[in-house]
């Protein structure tokens, strides 16, 4: 049975609110005070509150004020009972908090009419409160599911550190807040030559993670049939075949994809609209980089998308770093976003320093003020000796 709470220090009015709304069919309490009014509207918890704006002691708006300040209390529908019929006045009740005005003398039928309406909006309060309790545990459970996802996604991903004869891997990954499309792996095709790559695909949640994942089947299992996996742009070619867009519902990624020769100290690779890798070498203020990059739509948006290889010699002593852009295109405190120039910069000295790759990630969220990000942030780092 729906509760009316009544506050009125006047017998009178009290008996007649009481009779009248009680013959409606709902439970009327009355109070003879603010202070014993503003007790039972946190005892009971009314629907609705119809109170005296003029009382001994505390007043109407005083009852309205505290009430509304309650949290319990906050969507409970106000009725200030009043003689008052100034504009000044209705809008010194609603600034107050009130939701309504019963103007007296009191006349039934519009007494009636008040309580349906303020019930009918209690009612939708309500609605909207449950609905958005049940909104917060569905985001609460999905963000459980696509955590649980993310733990998964890391178990596919290579070991974070790796050392071989002439060269050490090093990787870093953060998934971001909904769960990216990001993939990286290295394997090795022969003693001699090691294939690495980085992928990003479009959009967020399961439904990039999971195409990503079977890339990297794809490739880590090499069953790309008849496709030299020595060759990085027939790599990116076979990808394009199998990923179209119009059989992926619409994703598509970006990829950059590296075979290295540690005898010949050779790198051929081949992108597809990924960031560039960046080689780093020398010492001191004698520091190099290259941007590693060739042209090439990413894979899945047109089925005639051609791909080409580059291929340059690694010095001794130079790193290699293989990234997605979400551990660029991140926004900074200003509102501004990071650029990949300021990127390199940070790897550069990462290197010149000879810190550890866990730094750059640090710096980067340091920058940002942020320990996750709207995208997938994943870094591979290829030390050659």
């Amino acid at each position: 049975m729906i509760q009316i709470l009544v506050i009125d220090d006047d017998p009178i009015i009290q008996m007649v609110l009481k009779r009248t709304l009680e013959e409606q069919g709902y439970q009327v309490i009355a109070a003879r005070s603010g202070e014993e009014g503003i007790a039972q509207a946190q005892k009971l918890k009314p629907a609705l509150i119809i109170c005296d704006w003029l009382m001994s002691g505390m007043s109407g708006l005083e009852v309205c004020q505290q009430v509304k300040a309650i949290p319990a209390l906050s969507s409970t529908f106000f009725i200030l009972l009043t003689s008052r019929s100034s504009i000044e006045d209705r809008v010194q009740g609603l600034d107050t908090g009130a939701d309504d005005f019963l103007p007296k003398p009191i006349e039934t039928n519009e007494l009636k009419a008040r309580v349906r309406a303020g019930l009918r909006l209690y009612q939708s309060a309500q609605d909207l409160q449950k609905l958005a309790q049940d909104l917060q545990t569905q985001k609460q459970m999905l963000d459980t599911e696509l955590a649980e996802a993310a733990d998964y996604v890391k178990t596919l991903l290579p070991p974070s550190f790796s050392r071989y004869d002439s060269v050490t891997i090093e990787t870093q990954f953060l998934p971001s807040r909904q769960l990216g499309g990001d993939c990286f792996d290295y394997f090795w095709l022969d003693p001699d030559y090691l294939a690495i790559y980085v992928l990003d695909m479009s959009g967020h949640g399961l439904g990039s993670a999971l195409p990503s994942v079977s890339v990297q089947n794809l490739l880590r299992s090499q069953s790309l049939n008849g496709i030299s996996f020595y060759q990085p742009s027939n790599v990116l070619q076979g990808l394009n075949d199998i990923f179209q867009m119009s059989s992926q519902h619409a994703r598509y990624f970006t990829i950059w994809y590296g075979v290295y020769n540690q005898k010949k100290r050779q790198l051929v690779y081949a992108s597809a609209g990924h960031p560039p890798a960046i080689l780093v070498s020398g010492a001191g203020h004698q520091v190099y980089t290259h941007q590693l990059k060739t042209g090439g739509l990413p894979i899945g948006i047109m089925a005639d998308s051609r791909f080409t290889d580059q291929q340059c010699i690694i010095e001794a002593q130079s790193t290699l770093y293989i990234f997605s852009d979400g551990i660029y295109e991140v926004k900074q405190p200003d509102g501004n976003f990071w650029t990949l120039n300021g990127f390199i910069d940070l790897l550069t000295e990462n290197y010149r320093q000879g810190h550890a790759i866990a730094n750059i990630l640090a710096t980067v969220q340091r920058l940002t003020n942020s320990c996750t990000f709207d995208d997938d942030c994943s870094l591979m780092q290829v030390n050659i000796r």
